[in-house]
């Protein structure tokens, strides 16, 4: 949050209203959870790592080599990770 405080609930209202909260902190809100007035927790929005559009969204963006499932490719990438006997 830009410059603002966040909103403050006690723990027994927060569990009456987590439907609502959650909803606000969706909304890119922070909620600050209290018991007897001592802020304990923070509940802060989720950022996503990718936000792709749906399957196939790296379609054409990835190129994979003809051999990219040959037995010596496999092989090759089992010992670089050590799992070869």
């Amino acid at each position: 949050m830009s410059g603002e405080s966040a909103v403050q609930f006690n723990i027994h209202d927060a569990k009456t209203n987590l439907s609502r909260i959650i909803e606000r902190v969706e909304r890119g809100e922070e909620i600050i959870i209290s018991r007897a007035g001592t802020p304990v927790a923070k509940v802060i929005p989720l950022t996503r790592a990718a936000h792709r559009t749906g399957r196939g969204s790296i379609r054409s963006t990835l190129v994979l080599a003809d051999d990219w499932d040959s037995p010596e490719v496999n092989q090759a990438i089992a010992d670089d990770f050590g799992l070869t006997s």
